[in-house]
């Protein structure tokens, strides 16, 4: 059986590169830190470092090429909220793309959904909470089905969510009207992707999440380093949560300031509020994948099934709950979809909506293949498809300029997960 043990950097002994056990007492430096993450990557494992390299790379060209447009906190802001709906959609397929599955129907799911929670709370005026209880519980009910037809009659994922697909883009129609929009009452239904965070709250919420984040990390090291087994070099503990404070607190610094055109009619400065929804999901999620059971066994069916099945694993279970729970986040990202645009249309979630969020999830790191990927990796190629399309945008590129260099680096993409994965079996750390 193939597991992953996401607390533990692959290595050749117990400690691993870049790890110290209790009874090490050696001093690690910084040399010996950059030594084991060569030694890592070399190996094959190269996590997110292509999309992460990728993404700084067209930052900055794009900051070169039109400074006075794409480095606004103006722009900024947008392309968080327009980044939103494919981040979340992407974090619910890494969970199938996991088991080595698909779900081409997950656009249209989070359409459908939104359809229900806008004809809930527009047409039927039932209160916003039901409204999206009855959106949550539609993605839900819709991944149960599929996943159970995937898992009980093993028919493959790509043939029924393919006929999902087709049917809840029908469905959607149904719903909605041909060339009807159905549009979301004023209110927190249109300020969850509209609406920015008081300063202050940004601020504030920054802060508790970035000691959240050093102090569980630098708890879990040292609780490790006491029962004896692989923990993080301090060094690196410190270095990684001083990365991370610089781009949270520097970003929320240049999101504080006034970006809107005319401050006298309307003040238009603060983290979007999408965010918090984001980092939420991000932190839920990643608990559930790294520290429940559950999460081990989804890595472990994702690496071999049969393996997983034989060491009394419930194969049939973990696949129906990840198409759950894809079904759940499909929802979310369709309220998402539906706030940016103000209202429900036929072709919501649908268009390039699936393709961008697959992509998002393979360029930042998640295997095809199944049994390897983070949620965090659906946040970074989400970040790096959006500064693509808007780059692209700021420099008066036609639709299809953009459609031909997403398609070139998502191949590109699945070429090096290709690669690192036959690296990784040829060096024994598959």
């Amino acid at each position: 059986m193939t597991a992953v043990d996401t607390h533990q950097t692959p290595g050749t002994g117990p400690t691993g590169p870049g790890r110290t056990g209790a009874a090490d007492t050696k001093q690690v430096g910084p040399r010996e830190i950059v030594h084991d993450y060569l030694v890592k990557v070399r190996g094959g494992d190269i996590g997110s470092l292509p999309a992460v390299l990728g993404l700084l790379t067209l930052v900055l060209l794009f900051s070169i090429l039109r400074p006075d447009s794409f480095l606004t906190s103006l722009n900024f802001a947008n392309l968080i909220n327009q980044s939103a709906a494919v981040v979340i959609l992407s974090m619910g397929l890494v969970f199938v793309l996991l088991l080595g599955e698909i779900d081409l129907a997950a656009g249209y799911t989070a359409g459908t959904c939104a359809g229900v929670i806008g004809v809930a709370a527009t047409n039927q005026g039932w209160p916003v909470p039901v409204a999206l209880l009855l959106g949550l519980l539609a993605g839900i009910l819709i991944g149960l089905v599929m996943g159970s037809l995937v898992a009980f009659l093993g028919i493959p994922s790509f043939v029924v969510t393919l006929a999902f697909f087709l049917g809840l883009a029908g469905l959607l129609l149904r719903i909605v009207g041909n060339g009807k929009t159905i549009s979301l009452p004023e209110g927190f239904l249109i300020d969850i992707n509209n609406a920015t965070l008081p300063v202050w709250l940004g601020w504030a919420a920054a802060v508790v999440g970035l000691a959240a984040f050093a102090g569980s990390r630098l708890f879990g090291n040292l609780r490790r380093r006491r029962l004896g087994l692989a923990a993080e070099p301090l060094l690196l503990w410190g270095l990684k949560t001083v990365v991370l404070a610089v781009l949270v607190l520097g970003a929320v610094a240049y999101l504080s300031q006034e970006r809107a055109i005319n401050p006298a009619f309307r003040s238009l400065k603060g983290v979007p509020a999408i965010v918090l929804v984001v980092v939420g999901l991000l932190v839920v999620l990643t608990l559930l994948l790294n520290r429940t059971r559950w999460g081990r066994h989804v890595y472990a069916v994702g690496g071999n099934a049969e393996a997983a099945r034989r060491a009394g694993i419930n194969v049939v279970w973990v696949k129906v709950s990840c198409f759950m729970l894809t079904g759940a986040l499909a929802a979310v990202a369709g309220l998402a979809i539906a706030s940016r645009n103000n209202g429900v249309t036929g072709d919501t979630g649908g268009a390039n909506t699936l393709l961008l969020a697959v992509g998002a999830a393979v360029i930042g790191g998640t295997s095809l293949f199944g049994g390897k990927g983070r949620m965090v990796d659906a946040i970074i190629g989400g970040l790096l498809i959006a500064v693509i399309q808007n780059g692209l945008l700021i420099l008066d590129q036609p639709p299809s300029t953009f459609q031909m260099v997403t398609g070139a680096v998502l191949l590109l993409a699945a070429t090096v997960d290709a690669l690192s994965r036959r690296r990784s079996a040829a060096t024994g750390r598959g």
